[in-house]
């Protein structure tokens, strides 16, 4: 087995240098970020992800996995250095690759033998090719290094399985010293038949973008049929049921909702476009699919304001903060752009999230955080769930409405049967699920099964 180097201790590094552990590699987590090197080190997780803290233990305990912030030793110490650091939106969408080659600048200084350096971030496609150029450019020899794509496909939420039992591997370079390495790092994987992709640099970092950029679609284009269906008298739900059951289209990303957010798809399919238009070309498709969900994010509002049409002095409680259930992220989170838009219009929130709530407050510390989706909908003028979290299925919809203001249920997941929650005397919106008022106060809602 390898000795590895995980530079970035976020998301994709630590689950991905925990996983490279578990397969029985010796990995050290490197990160410049003392106090989380510190948490690591005393169990303390800087995310939330099931199950990972576990595997964490048990490589820390057989010694396979270490964390620090000793990124020169780590570097000189390791065979092969993944690259797992932020690569964020910069100017214009493109995306920010400084952290990356500031690393790269540190391989270039303390290099003293063969190392395989691997991006394991979310990178421009060219930018393994930039990364041989720039070491070359600092005198460091061909013979020293090889380059590899090695991009993640993971589910924040789901991504310690994602890890351990992936669809594919994916290994992008032109060298077969560094294909053999990478192949013996992922060994365990060969014992389960694990598909394994292996390609060329620029290929490998555009099946990331391609990837991520289609499941945006599929998420973009059933929120577009949720919102013809609610004109037309449809379902959504079961027009997706049926759509899933065609192998060639599949169930998966194909659930009506608020839009997608989160550190991948906003920040992907914004990045292919600029590619595309550096490229000399469009991606027209990706464009709309980013239009799409950015209107779809405000629906939630719209509905919300056929309600309570005045939100100035109203309380609104707020189920759900993080962009999924299952994490603690709130980034491009649809309850980001429903917080701002309640609070510009004059309305007060009450939230509460399992997980979230810590991070929202870094973008919203002024709303009122509670410790229960009982104490969230306490004297609310109107109710919303943004994320469908376990708890709030199977809530007492009964004692709910007995402590609202005004019963009002946005149910922006669809976790409800809108029957069940009528009769309980909640006035009631989803998503893509035709409802017809008759008269001022009962609705009638066609189903269409």
């Amino acid at each position: 087995m390898e000795k590895i180097a995980m530079i970035g201790v976020g998301y994709v590094g630590l689950v991905a240098g925990t996983g490279l552990a578990d397969f029985g590699n010796e990995v050290i987590c490197v990160d410049i970020d003392d106090e989380k090197i510190k948490k690591l080190k005393n169990d303390i997780l800087p995310i939330y992800e099931p199950g990972l803290l576990d595997i964490i233990r048990r490589n820390v305990e057989k010694g396979r996995l270490k964390f620090t912030t000793d990124l020169d030793k780590s570097i000189k110490d390791s065979d092969v250095i993944f690259l797992a650091v932020p690569t964020p939106s910069g100017k214009n969408g493109e995306v920010d690759l400084s952290y990356v080659f500031n690393v790269i600048d540190k391989i270039a200084e303390v290099i003293e033998s063969y190392k395989v350096i691997v991006t394991k971030s979310t990178v421009e496609v060219g930018t393994g090719d930039k990364i041989r150029e720039q070491l070359i450019a600092k005198g460091i020899s061909e013979n020293m290094f090889d380059v590899v794509s090695n991009p993640e496909f993971l589910r924040e939420g789901s991504a310690v399985r994602d890890f351990m039992h992936p669809d594919r591997v994916v290994i992008g370079t032109d060298s077969q010293k560094a294909i053999n390495i990478m192949k013996e790092i992922y060994r365990p994987l060969y014992l389960l038949e694990t598909p394994v992709i292996a390609t060329d640099i620029r290929t490998a970092e555009m099946i990331k973008y391609a990837s991520n950029a289609f499941l945006a679609t599929k998420i973009s284009f059933i929120n577009e049929v949720a919102n013809i269906c609610e004109r037309v008298g449809a379902n959504v739900q079961v027009v997706a049921k049926a759509m899933g059951l065609d192998g060639r289209i599949s169930s998966k990303f194909l659930h009506a909702g608020t839009g997608f957010g989160g550190a991948c798809f906003p920040k992907d399919t914004l990045a292919l476009t600029k590619m595309a238009e550096k490229a000399g070309t469009k991606a027209a498709i990706v464009e709309a699919v980013i239009d799409v969900n950015e209107k779809q994010k405000k629906i939630v509002i719209e509905k919300l304001l056929k309600f309570v049409p005045d939100l100035k002095g109203k309380t609104i409680g707020i189920l759900g903060l993080a962009f999924k259930p299952n994490t603690d992220d709130v980034r491009d989170a649809p309850a980001l752009t429903v917080i701002k838009e309640i609070l510009s219009l004059g309305g007060q929130i009450k939230a509460y999230d399992p997980e979230a709530m810590n991070e929202m407050r870094k973008h919203y510390p002024e709303i009122t955080y509670v410790a229960s989706s009982e104490d969230a909908v306490k004297n609310v003028d109107a109710m919303i769930i943004l994320t469908e979290w376990n708890e709030f299925r199977n809530m007492n919809l009964g004692y709910i409405k007995s402590t609202m203001k005004n019963p009002v249920m946005i149910d922006s997941r669809n976790i409800y049967d809108p029957q069940v929650v009528i009769r309980e005397g909640f006035q009631y919106d989803c998503i893509g699920r035709y409802i017809k008022e008759i008269g001022t106060n009962s609705i009638d809602i066609s189903e269409r099964n």
